[in-house]
């Protein structure tokens, strides 16, 4: 029997309160500081520990996930991660539709968890296509087996999970920021952190990361890219035009460039998504300027992304 603290398993218990730090080097001379929440400090290494708890959490209290049930979900990677962790503790099984375009880390960390995965091929990489071919064969799975389908996009409970974040946020800087940016995928993270932090601050400036070879927010219009955990090639279904002020498109090549110098300059190691978040973050905090705060999220740990080209070379 795993020892608790409260009402949950210790390692779950664990999720969240991660720390937040202050890159200087990064932002720049005459610029607003820009603060990192470190979600690589989850027991996954990755902020998708937080929702993939709500999801499971949310199931049960519904009465739609019964003990025992298998879980089915479509993953880049990190969700997939964080809910074989979950339903390891918890005692379900747990189905995966995934796809090679994806980091093999993220594949094997599901697999250590003991989650079932089942890879499609798209040696392109993300591709416009690839999302809803997920989606549907993890739909199929779901009728075959009678499976509780978590759902990600479509899921309110992720949702809430995040909220937290943005508390944490509002108590660790002791006030909120100027400005919130996020890479959107779900948008599960970026509708919880910026309701909380709107909530506190009306004024709150919630500004959408998204790759520019797949502008779907700013330009309507999809694409192939390399930057994971995002970039989908369409509006998320939770996400509406009235839920931020801006979107910034990040080239993929600048969002690896940048993963790579936050690791060298700042020692924070991340992978292509938080590349993305701290070229965004950069951008708005020389714009802010000085008196201003700028606050973005570490997605998860560059430890994931070693077995690709990142930091290769």
């Amino acid at each position: 029997m795993a020892t608790t603290t409260g009402s949950r398993p210790a390692m779950l218990e664990s999720i969240g309160w991660t720390p937040i730090v202050r890159l200087s080097r990064l932002a720049g001379p005459d610029a607003a500081e820009l603060w990192v929440k470190l979600e690589s400090c989850n027991p996954t290494g990755s902020y998708k520990d937080r929702m993939a708890l709500a999801m499971i959490e949310g199931g049960e209290r519904s009465g739609l996930l019964s003990p025992g049930q298998t879980v089915v979900e479509y993953t880049g990677g990190s969700t997939g991660s964080s809910l074989a962790f979950v339903c390891a503790i918890k005692g379900y099984p747990l189905r995966i539709v995934t796809s090679d375009a994806f980091a093999v880390e993220k594949i094997r960390t599901m697999e250590a968890f003991g989650a079932e995965v089942e890879v499609l091929p798209s040696p392109e990489g993300i591709t416009p296509q690839l999302i809803p071919r997920m989606m549907e064969r993890a739909a199929e799975i779901v009728k075959e087996v009678d499976g509780f389908a978590t759902d990600q996009f479509r899921n309110t409970d992720m949702v809430e999970g995040y909220r937290g974040l943005g508390r944490e946020v509002l108590e660790e800087l002791e006030g909120p920021p100027d400005a919130f940016c996020a890479y959107v995928g779900t948008a599960g993270c970026f509708l919880g952190v910026t309701r909380e932090l709107r909530a506190a601050a009306p004024e709150l400036q919630r500004v959408a990361v998204e790759p520019a070879e797949s502008p779907a927010l700013s330009e309507g219009r999809s694409g192939t890219h390399h930057i994971e955990g995002g970039g989908i090639g369409c509006w998320p279904p939770l996400l509406k035009p009235d839920d931020l002020d801006e979107v910034i498109a990040v080239p993929e090549a600048e969002a690896f460039a940048m993963a790579r110098r936050a690791a060298r300059e700042e020692g924070l190691m991340s992978g292509p998504s938080t590349g993305a978040n701290l070229v965004a973050a950069q951008t708005l905090a020389q714009r802010l300027g000085p008196g201003k705060r700028v606050v973005t999220t570490q997605v998860d740990s560059g430890l994931k992304y070693l077995a690709g080209n990142l930091y290769a070379g």
